[in-house]
């Protein structure tokens, strides 16, 4: 049984026709953000879900985490089906990291005490000394020094809220990370600094890594397997050295003719690993 199952998802953003609409056979004119997707993912997995803006990769993510409500299919993790209204621990067990980590995170708090009040609020450590030990520890694992646990998120570089936003996702203790976009906003190389980090956790940890991207070479740089989305649709899915080898659809050999390879990068992924 996969860790993660999505079965035939959809998603459709706009007002349900009312019974009687449906009777006079009146058209359904809500949009269609996913259609019918399908996907497992193994613990410990890394997958790239791909595609261009508006392709429906993020709504699609977003409906896994409970952020938006499936209209058709069904969500399981570890074959518990995921409901709107679902547990803490299962709220928990699958966390997201967003593009701008910098609307996600207080202004007016210093980044360390919030993390410490996350851990509080979960009952994730015994005492206040716990909590600041492990909020330490979260930091050195996301390679961000001691010193900017006493920092204001104005105060941090675009790579720095990045890590700190993995470092509160990690908190929580997750067994699915979801980075949507988590690199697009920075520069190549904090970007590939952001990749070899999230690299790293995995190995290090076993956490399954769901990475959402426009970007197939950041791909083929962390990932194992990967899906390919267009207009709210799955189009493609393989390993991702057979999709670079041997994609089947034309959709995927445009995004993989059109986007500019990633440099060159020591510690680069091996997908043996």
């Amino acid at each position: 049984m996969s860790l993660l199952e999505i079965d035939n998802v959809s998603v459709r953003f706009g007002e349900k026709p009312s019974a009687l609409r449906q009777r006079m056979g009146l058209a359904d004119t809500r949009i269609t953000a996913v259609s019918e997707a399908s996907l497992n993912i193994n613990a410990g997995e890394s997958i790239g879900v791909v595609g261009e803006s508006g392709s429906g990769k993020t709504t699609l993510m977003r409906a896994v985490i409970g952020l938006v409500p499936i209209d058709s299919g069904e969500v399981r993790f570890n074959g518990v089906p995921l409901h709107a209204r679902r547990s803490i621990e299962l709220r928990r067990a699958i966390q997201m990291v967003y593009q701008d980590p910098g609307t996600t995170l207080n202004p007016s708090r210093k980044v360390g005490n919030a993390i410490e009040e996350l851990l509080r609020v979960h009952n994730l450590a015994p005492s206040r000394a716990a909590r600041q030990r492990r909020v330490a520890e979260l930091f050195d694992r996301v390679q961000l020094p001691s010193s900017m646990l006493q920092a204001y998120p104005r105060e941090l570089s675009g790579g720095q809220k990045q890590r700190i936003a993995i470092a509160r996702s990690l908190a929580l203790e997750p067994s699915v990370l979801i980075a949507d976009e988590a690199t697009s906003a920075l520069d190549v190389i904090v970007q590939a600094s952001v990749l070899d980090l999230l690299a790293e956790l995995r190995r290090e940890s076993g956490i399954t890594l769901i990475f959402i991207t426009h970007d197939l070479t950041l791909v083929r740089y962390l990932c194992e397997r990967a899906i390919v989305m267009n207009a709210g649709v799955v189009v493609e899915g393989n390993t991702v050295d057979e999709l670079f080898d041997n994609p089947q659809a034309q959709y995927t050999r445009e995004l993989i003719e059109a986007v500019p390879k990633l440099p060159p990068v020591a510690g680069q992924v091996s997908h043996g690993n």
